[in-house]
């Protein structure tokens, strides 16, 4: 499976474990609300930074991202 959509699919499964919403996770971790989705369906290479704001937000380290 393509990085970017194990990525995508890690950080979708995180996010609704925790009944978290796009929208919620987005403003979380100081992103735009419409970034969400594409990053969700692996549309978007995202940057360490990114990464880092994204575990910060859910709580969880950057390695659960990118487990099979």
């Amino acid at each position: 499976m393509d990085i970017k959509k194990k990525f995508g699919k890690n950080l979708k499964r995180l996010r609704l474990e925790k009944g978290i919403s796009q929208e919620s996770l987005a403003l979380s971790a100081d992103l735009d609300r419409t970034y969400i989705p594409s990053i969700e369906k692996g549309e978007r290479n995202v940057s360490i930074t990114v990464v880092e704001k994204l575990a910060n937000a859910l709580n969880v380290s950057i390695s659960e991202f990118f487990k099979d």
